[in-house]
């Protein structure tokens, strides 16, 4: 990857791993935005999209890309709002239909031909696939690590915490499998893969930018 071209790093992560934060942190020291599933949802909502709503919103690309800009801007609070904590019973990992996997891969694809940026889960790693300046990364961590870090953020018990790790994977792992024929474990996807038990997540960001330098100078 070439960060003085315009470029796209997808960050799939495991529920625990502290993937999101690394990508929200790797989005800051490369000063582009960074989009995850609680910014995604909020365009989807906003404009009740489908893939036909879509086609007409490029027809006034300036209106459709302002709005981008400003959910990005405000990425943190409405995250906050949008994505509250996981609870056992609370884990749905919309969207669940065809025509939404759709939509989510035609927004993200926008995205990337517009600006560099970072983007969290949303199957990036194959949606992106095919882009010229892509990055791939694969973050994770062992299970005693997620089922600690999972309880101590959302309050729960290690039980609690543990079903749900198990119920999100499953239900991860199922969607990309049904919607993109391949699993979000294969490595052959990813560029760089980071196992978190041992390091930071400014570590992690740190292990990331100088992969990107060093690809950069080539």
């Amino acid at each position: 990857m070439n960060k003085n071209d315009k470029f796209v790093i997808s960050i799939n992560r495991e529920l625990g791993s502290g993937g999101r934060t690394v990508g929200r942190k790797l989005a800051e020291k490369l000063g582009v935005h960074f989009y995850d599933k609680a910014l995604i949802k909020a365009l989807e909502e906003k404009y009740h999209l489908t893939v036909e709503e879509i086609e007409k919103l490029k027809g006034r690309k300036h209106n459709w890309w302002a709005d981008f800009e400003r959910i990005a801007q405000i990425g943190q609070g409405l995250t906050n709002t949008l994505n509250p904590p996981l609870r056992p019973k609370d884990v749905s990992d919309v969207p669940t239909t065809d025509d939404m996997f759709k939509v989510e891969t035609e927004i993200l694809q926008d995205i990337a031909k517009e600006e560099s940026c970072v983007v969290a889960g949303r199957s990036g790693f194959y949606v992106f696939r095919d882009h010229p300046n892509h990055l791939s990364v694969l973050i994770q961590a062992p299970i005693p690590y997620r089922v600690a870090r999972v309880a101590e953020k959302q309050n729960m018990t290690e039980e609690e915490a543990r079903k749900t790790i198990m119920k999100v994977d499953k239900m991860r792992e199922n969607y990309v499998t049904r919607y993109t024929n391949t699993s979000r474990y294969d490595a052959r996807y990813y560029d760089i893969v980071i196992t978190m038990d041992k390091i930071t997540e400014d570590d992690a960001v740190d292990i990331i930018l100088d992969f990107i330098n060093r690809q950069s100078q080539k």
